[in-house]
């Protein structure tokens, strides 16, 4: 992710970033705490289509909740401790991701890269739990996957990512 930050003398802070998905999001910190966060869509990074003004407690529990130290999967609790190398990660098809339009079977992850597909959550918040080889993975689907850690980093570098 491109990350610009920028002093705004009298006023703040300003960090700009672009996504994977070419959306940018925008953050100023007043001198006081309040933040205000602005979010563009990927085709115009010129005018905002959402902005949200936070005061500092605020702002201190979403990034506590982004961060992953608010809530933790109930999964991990019990599965940390039983298998401590077994992983499940979320993992997000972005556009022209090598593995938009591929099937599952196709890209051999359970047989190469000793990873399950254990579940699809489209972009229409369609969930498909234990998805069949020949389903066909589209841009914008959420993959739950689960293995070892090095082996999730090496599908995702191999065929998940653009």
């Amino acid at each position: 992710m491109k990350v610009r930050e920028t002093e705004l003398p009298g006023i703040g802070h300003k960090a700009e970033m672009i996504t994977r998905n070419n959306e940018k999001l925008a953050i100023i910190t007043h001198d006081d705490g309040r933040r205000e966060m602005y979010h563009f869509q990927e085709d115009d990074h010129g005018e905002s289509i959402s902005g949200i003004l936070l005061n500092d407690e605020e702002t201190r529990q979403i990034a506590a909740i982004l961060g992953g130290m608010v809530y933790k999967l109930k999964a991990f609790e019990t599965v940390e401790v039983a298998i401590d190398k077994l992983m499940i990660e979320w993992f997000k098809i972005e556009k022209n991701a090598p593995a938009v339009q591929q099937n599952i079977g196709d890209l051999s992850v359970r047989q190469y890269d000793q990873v399950t597909v254990i579940a699809i959550v489209r972009k229409s918040y369609e969930k498909m739990l234990n998805p069949e080889p020949e389903t066909v993975i589209e841009e914008g689907d959420t993959l739950v996957i689960s293995g070892e850690r090095q082996e999730i980093k090496n599908l995702i570098l191999k065929k998940l990512s653009s």
